[in-house]
């Protein structure tokens, strides 16, 4: 089984609220611009809260962006441990699909006898701790 990434979603009801807030925005810009010959102070309004609201709705679906890329989850690889029935020797090796406690596996290196899969668990490195975090 391969090391897999997993990221973490963003709800689509905040992705669909950005975009909504992106066509209002971009609707307020091109009615300012139609309405500028003969209503200027609307256009004007229009036009400003159309660029704010525009360049806010960029900027946190860029962060939202962002948060996702930020939190990656590593996934630790599974291992399955085989015990050979005739001579003990314990080997480690990586879990196949179908893989469960006390099926056999593949004969042993050793001595070519039955082997045992004794334990399935996954490896987790510890990170190490910075002295001063920054």
């Amino acid at each position: 089984m391969q090391n897999q990434s997993q990221t973490t979603k963003v709800p689509g009801r905040i992705l669909i609220v950005i975009f909504v807030a992106i066509i209002l925005s971009l609707t307020a810009i091109m009615l300012a611009t139609i309405l500028i010959e003969d209503y200027p102070d609307v256009a004007w309004v229009l036009l400003i809260f159309g660029a704010i609201g525009a360049i806010m709705s960029g900027y946190t679906l860029l962060q939202l962006r962002q948060r996702v890329l930020r939190t990656k989850i590593e996934t630790p690889p599974i291992t399955t441990s085989l015990e050979c029935k005739s001579c003990g020797t314990k080997s480690i090796r990586e879990f196949k699909r179908g893989d469960y406690i006390f099926k056999e596996g593949e004969p042993c290196q050793k001595c070519q006898g039955k082997t045992l899969i004794t334990a399935i668990y996954r490896e987790v490195k510890e990170k190490e701790k910075e002295l001063f975090p920054s």
